[in-house]
């Protein structure tokens, strides 16, 4: 049986890299096409995988029921998964101007030369473009750990819900979300720091001597 060696020491799991909001607000910012814009407002808000958005035709936009259906990677399943109503709002923004394909074309295409459908590596590199201009390095999945982390930490949505949400095998991947960041602290933070000490106060009649004795002083 093999054992770890004495000296070595335990590493502690990865956590799942999530944007924070302010770099959110930045990288969202840097998107200069309602295409690009709405691909990453879906992508953190329905928690779909690059490859399962990418490849939505029009058949699978529910658009009253602010929901689209993706073929979940590893089961090939057609799943619906919901999306934010700003999400939906930038799509039409794009359709409006790009044209609305056929029912089992494609949403997502090109912008330059022949149009084709937008593949995983063209959205990888427009992602790379914004990462140069703010040097930054997210990745497209880290979009998705964003958005499970949002969700997961919404005192709103319980674990199992999320969980569905984001076609999680096991409830234990969507429990490695449940995270706490500093900056997120640091007003509650400042609110313990500068909050008065208690004094501790004991009722008239006791002898000083005496409550040193048995408190300590």
């Amino acid at each position: 049986m093999h054992r770890r060696g004495r000296l070595r020491q335990r590493t502690s799991q990865k956590q799942p890299r999530a944007i924070p909001d302010t770099m959110w607000d930045e990288l969202f910012a840097a998107m200069n096409h309602d295409r690009d814009r709405a691909l990453l407002q879906l992508y953190v808000s329905s928690g779909a995988r690059a490859s399962e958005l990418l490849g939505i035709t029009m058949g699978d936009i529910d658009w009253s029921g602010q929901q689209l259906h993706v073929i979940t990677k590893g089961t090939n399943l057609r799943e619906p998964v919901p999306a934010s109503p700003q999400g939906f709002l930038l799509l039409a923004a794009y359709l409006d101007e790009a044209g609305v394909p056929a029912a089992d074309e494609p949403v997502w295409r090109t912008r330059h030369g022949a149009e084709r459908p937008l593949t995983y590596w063209a959205m990888r590199r427009t992602l790379q473009r914004a990462n140069a201009q703010l040097g930054t390095n997210w990745t497209l999945h880290d979009l998705r750990h964003t958005a499970a982390q949002r969700m997961a930490n919404d005192p709103h949505l319980t674990l199992s819900e999320v969980r569905a949400i984001m076609r999680h095998t096991a409830l234990a991947t969507t429990g490695i979300y449940l995270t706490t960041r500093v900056e997120d602290l640091f007003d509650k933070l400042q609110e313990h720091y500068n909050r008065p000490r208690v004094e501790r106060s004991f009722a008239p009649g006791y002898d000083p001597a005496d409550v040193r004795a048995v408190f300590g002083g």
